[in-house]
């Protein structure tokens, strides 16, 4: 039996792990081009070590929103160095992200929900779109435990705004599970996790937690809880103007 720290796996977890990679291995024979979306967060690098492990025909990409830590962008190079990889990484429109700081600054984003949100629309939920054109399925690393948002979330669903399929392969798995495979397996992982960070985005918008927390406290914390998502897993983002294209901002 697998041992993690000396101690054996539960047969639970090896369960999961064993489905994970089935299902994973049956999305990557299903369609021709999927995608997976990385945070280089601690789910995301599970997620990409058995990708990239099993030489499965998924793409991984990022979201290199222009504000992120270091810590995490240094995760690329990571990456690269245990892998052999590049994850592919998309960047938001130049000229989009200068106007928002022209009409209302580069840090709006605390002033309100909308602005926040139209923020993430332009760092992530546009460039999200562009990154998908094309592809039949994307996967993700959302798991139900992490919000008051994602608790009824399916391991399968259809992404009708883009008119693709969507799979979330960890979403029966615990924070414990994760680690426990991360520590395994000797998966690189971002430094700000051992700094109190479980949930990591912009470098602004994210900040370690304290005990007892939420692990998504530190996401938008001046927020309520049911607002705390970024528009990537929102199914009524509206795709316009053709393949690709998007409509990102929330109305205001």
């Amino acid at each position: 039996m697998s041992t993690v720290e000396g101690h054996a796996l539960s047969a639970e977890l090896n369960a999961k792990i064993a489905r994970l990679e089935a299902r994973l291995d049956a999305i990557a024979a299903a369609h021709t081009r999927v995608k997976f979306a990385s945070s280089l967060a601690a789910e995301d690098m599970l997620v990409t070590h058995v990708i990239l492990t099993r030489k499965l025909g998924i793409t991984v990409f990022s979201l290199n929103t222009g504000r992120l830590h270091a810590e995490t962008l240094g995760m690329i190079d990571r990456v690269r160095e245990r892998y052999g990889y590049e994850i592919e990484q998309w960047y938001p429109d130049a000229a989009a992200v200068e106007t928002y700081v022209k009409d209302h600054g580069l840090n709006a984003f605390y002033e309100s929900v909308d602005l926040r949100k139209a923020c993430c629309g332009i760092r992530k939920v546009e460039p999200l779109n562009r990154a998908l054109a094309g592809v039949e399925a994307w996967v993700t690393g959302q798991r139900r435990e992490q919000s008051v948002t994602r608790t009824e979330l399916d391991e399968h669903e259809h992404d009708g705004a883009r008119g693709i399929e969507k799979y979330n392969p960890l979403a029966e798995w615990t924070e414990a599970d994760v680690w426990a495979y991360l520590k395994h397996f000797d998966v690189p992982v971002n430094p700000l996790h051992a700094r109190g960070y479980p949930s990591i985005g912009c470098e602004p918008c994210t900040r370690a937690i304290r005990p007892g927390e939420d692990s998504r406290a530190g996401r938008w914390w001046w927020e309520s809880r049911d607002s705390k998502e970024c528009g990537l897993h929102i199914p009524i983002v509206a795709v316009e103007g053709g393949e690709g294209a998007s409509s990102a901002l929330p109305s205001r």
